[in-house]
């Protein structure tokens, strides 16, 4: 398996070959601010105490307070935590938000806890990083497998611990505790954005086909999303597997079906594929809205897709980005493409800083002016330079980095 940090490191080091930046700002960002890996003990439904290993990964904090999101799976580890905290620092800085980045988890899958359970452990992640943590500091947030009741009984807990209750430590909280509107559709529809504002470069119809890996937060709403445009959905999938329908998924038919049976697989009229096929399926736009590593040297050959937007973090390895570069495939990169959660996400920082509250339309209308300017910026700079898109925007956040790291 590759590590995804090495990823990371190798992005870095190939936008640099393309117009080189600060050695001193390259040196400083090849390892994070502070790493912290915590013990976390938990009582179980049987009395017994179990103990987890937790993380939180203070990458760079030049823009402002460290800002990322915890996930809780049974892979993660702190290797993947980094590589997560550096993506969300340059993430942080293509979206132009006052944040610097950081990423936390737990190695737990969570679907073998009670709700219980799984409580506990929540608290017991702010009860050991609370010294380190709050509005001004480091800003957590959901990710995979957490949600926005996880971020309430973390906000009451560090709330408990601190006297800080004005829930701007945290984000993607429920509406009720100061969350924001749009918070839960924000990954997917800033990735929409970002389409919509670069889809007559790359030569795309006006209705497309459209292969979506993954039906889980960000790719159900990137299903819904771009059928609601009028776009046609050909092919998805979830953790059991693949399916493909040529003439067009009825996306609410298989969200029931889902609900009902637990799988996309099955669903009536599709054919059920491997993940491998999937990715490789002919269509106009492929999504990437799963985990890392999807896109690599032994598949990048066989993509057909004549555009990747990459809504999961780390999907495409560094070779990948090479041989579709050199096939002309663009790949619209997630520090981009999936910035909309982490910019709704400062939205609702903002708004608990305030004590405001914004309108859906409001949050809308900022988040789409952010991505369609931030598109356009990126798409200007490949072009400029002649590479790819993950080049020019890790060029773009380094140039703004180093810019914050030399005024501190």
């Amino acid at each position: 398996m590759t590590n995804p940090f090495e990823n990371a490191l190798a992005q870095l080091a190939r936008a640099n070959t393309v117009s080189p930046v600060n050695p001193t700002l390259l040196t400083l960002l090849q390892a994070p601010n502070r790493e912290i890996r915590i013990s976390i003990p938990v009582s179980m439904d049987d009395g017994s105490v179990r103990v987890f290993e937790g993380y939180r990964v203070e990458y760079n904090n030049a823009r402002g307070p460290y800002k990322g999101g915890i996930r809780y799976h049974q892979d993660t580890d702190i290797y993947e935590v980094k590589a997560l905290a550096l993506w969300m620092a340059l993430k942080c800085a293509v979206a132009n938000i006052p944040m610097g980045g950081g990423k936390g988890g737990v190695t737990v899958d969570p679907k073998k806890l009670s709700k219980k359970e799984l409580e506990n452990l929540s608290r017991g992640w702010i009860r050991e990083l609370a010294d380190v943590l709050g509005p001004t500091k480091d800003v957590p947030a959901p990710d995979v497998n957490t949600t926005s009741e996880i971020m309430d009984w973390m906000n009451d807990e560090y709330g408990k611990i601190t006297g800080d209750t004005t829930g701007a430590f945290i984000t993607g909280k429920s509406l009720d505790k100061g969350g924001s509107e749009g918070r839960g559709t924000a990954t997917a529809q800033g990735g929409f954005y970002v389409f919509e504002a670069l889809r007559s470069r790359f030569g795309l119809p006006d209705k497309c086909t459209v292969v979506v890996q993954g039906f889980g937060n960000a790719g159900l709403n990137a299903c819904e999303l771009w059928t609601k445009a009028g776009h046609m959905i050909v092919g998805t999938s979830d953790s059991q597997g693949a399916i493909v329908k040529a003439d067009g998924i009825d996306v609410d038919a298989l969200k029931a079906y889902k609900k009902e049976k637990g799988t996309v697989i099955g669903f009536p009229g599709s054919t059920t594929v491997t993940n491998a096929q999937l990715l490789e399926t002919a269509c106009d736009v492929l999504i990437p809205a799963a985990l890392e590593n999807q896109i690599t040297k032994e598949n990048a050959a066989n993509i057909k897709a004549k555009v990747v937007l990459e809504l999961a973090n780390g999907p495409t390895t560094p070779e990948a980005d090479d041989i579709l570069f050199g096939r002309n495939i663009p790949v619209v990169p997630d520090i981009l493409a999936n910035s909309g959660g982490v910019t709704v996400s400062t939205y609702e920082w903002e708004q608990n800083m305030k004590n405001e509250h914004w309108t859906e339309a409001q949050v809308f209308e900022k988040l789409k002016a952010a991505m369609n300017a931030e598109a356009n910026g990126i798409a200007d700079k490949a072009a400029t330079l002649k590479t790819d898109l993950r080049r020019a925007a890790f060029l773009i956040a380094l140039g703004r980095i180093g810019e914050a790291m030399k005024l501190k």
